[in-house]
């Protein structure tokens, strides 16, 4: 039965004139009693169903409301009507699923708001918008498979129940199953995690990168594609609790090497998605587009959706050390006139707003950042000679801030541990991790690309909680 249907964003790049066909989808719209706009989900654009006068039952007519969904076979024929090629002449058409229009709470009528629809996020699928991003999202997956395959990267299932804190953050969900009415307590009051099913304290992993090292030293090249959590406290646009991770490791690399394959990678995205999704694209940039003329002159982007990404692909991104990028900040006319609300100084983490303002204002373009204060970056990184910076480097890019981190890892012993001692990381609890220094360690690299960052940013949407299907945030574990 449903194997004979021909999906609709098919049958519309067709040559199907005078051909009968099937097609099963969701109703947009019922007009004059004859005219059915129909969706399956494969594009944005409907196909018109015309259900001929006195052909069908009253009572079937009644049942095709607003996201009713509906078998219709029929004939194709020319359409007569603006915008569209052909339509379908119903021959027969079945009600597989009904859709009472006093609750069914996405109305034409109604333009809903984005918060909103995060309310409603079971069903925000079947609005254009997220219909659009959604696609996006799955090419841009399926898109970084696709570079790192074609690269010779192994894809590797890194654990997400872990005992380590790879970021020495701390801001970590805790995995237990002892019981929370009575936990069991050791002499000096504290929990009694030998009771517990792994027999230690354990978390939901914030990165898989420590077990991919582990392997890119002894496969040469790996990448991780996969879930993270943090349990910051964070409502922001741009932080979720659960959010999807790309991480690569390479042996061999170093820092400029890293920054070459991130620029790749990120560009490679971009294109892959411009070219299969253009249709997609050009709707988001349009529904930016008429978002942004409700926001003040000053507000309002430089560039639309479609002018940023092509930006993004055709300049080289500019490359700046974070001791540079500070003096451009204190330099700037938004930190003279006093417009920063984050001070700026050499040794803070810079914030969005200086972030933004370096991609932005200053550079307009993309910008890496490298060899960043230690003091403010993780212990596993390579330590610079100059004794006061590490070789780390991050993206930036117009509109989020960052979207990718990364290093070169240190690769001597004496030094990562004496790093370890001076950020109070366990090295007994990480002796796995040591040993590829004991072991024929080489110098090696990766870096971390925020998948939803990465779909905001292509898709335009300005809140990441728009860029992943069911956003966990703090007090939100709704769906």
């Amino acid at each position: 039965m449903f194997s004979k249907r021909i999906k609709i964003k098919d049958l519309l790049q067709s040559e199907a004139e005078n051909q009968a066909v099937t097609v099963m989808g969701w109703v947009r719209s019922f007009r004059n009693n004859q005219f059915i706009a129909l969706n399956d989900g494969s594009t944005n654009n409907n196909v018109q169903v015309v259900a001929e006068l006195g052909k069908f039952d009253e009572q079937l007519l009644k049942r095709i409301t607003p996201s009713a969904s509906l078998k219709v076979t029929g004939l194709v024929i020319p359409s007569l009507g603006k915008g569209q090629k052909i339509e379908i002449k119903a021959e027969a058409i079945e009600v597989l699923g009904d859709s009472d229009p006093e609750t069914y709470p996405l109305q034409l009528k109604n333009r809903p708001s984005l918060e909103y629809l995060r309310e409603i996020a079971h069903l925000r699928f079947r609005t254009n918008t997220f219909g659009a991003v959604f696609r996006i999202r799955h090419t841009l997956a399926f898109a970084i498979h696709k570079f790192f395959n074609d690269k010779g990267f192994v894809y590797l299932h890194t654990p997400i129940i872990t005992a380590s804190d790879a970021e020495g953050a701390g801001e970590m969900f805790r995995v237990t199953t002892l019981p929370l009415e009575n936990l069991p307590k050791n002499e000096d009051g504290s929990i009694n995690f030998k009771e517990d099913f792994f027999g230690r304290s354990s978390n939901l992993t914030v990165s898989g990168q420590l077990e991919g090292e582990l392997a890119a030293t002894a496969l040469g090249e790996i990448y991780t594609f996969g879930p993270t959590f943090r349990a910051e406290n964070s409502n922001t646009p741009r932080h979720l609790a659960e959010f999807w991770m790309i991480e690569p490791e390479m042996a061999f690399y170093d820092l400029e090497d890293n920054m070459n394959l991130a620029e790749e990678f990120i560009k490679f995205l971009i294109r892959y998605t411009m070219e299969h999704n253009r249709e997609d694209l050009l709707f988001l940039a349009q529904r930016l587009a008429d978002e942004e003329k409700q926001l003040p002159q000053d507000k309002r982007s430089e560039l639309g959706l479609m002018e940023k990404l092509d930006f993004v692909l055709n300049n080289a991104f500019e490359r700046i050390t974070y001791t540079e990028a500070i003096d451009i900040l204190l330099q700037s006319p938004a930190y003279k006139k006093k417009k920063f609300q984050y001070p700026v100084e050499w040794g803070i983490d810079m914030q969005s707003e200086h972030e933004r303002y370096l991609v932005e204002k200053h550079f307009k373009k993309p910008v890496i950042v490298t060899n960043y204060p230690a003091k403010i970056k993780a212990f596993y990184m390579r330590q610079n000679d100059d004794g006061k910076t590490v070789a780390a480097m991050d993206i930036l890019a117009p509109g989020i801030g960052e979207i990718v981190g990364g290093s070169q890892r240190e690769e001597r012993l004496d030094r990562l541990e004496q790093r370890m001692k001076e950020m109070n990381v366990p090295s007994g609890e990480l002796w796995w991790y040591l040993d590829t220094r004991r072991f024929g360690s080489v110098p090696h690299s990766g870096f971390g690309l925020g998948f939803e960052r990465m779909v905001q940013f292509v898709t335009g949407m300005s809140n990441i909680r728009d860029a992943i299907p069911f956003p966990r945030t703090p007090k939100s574990v709704e769906f």
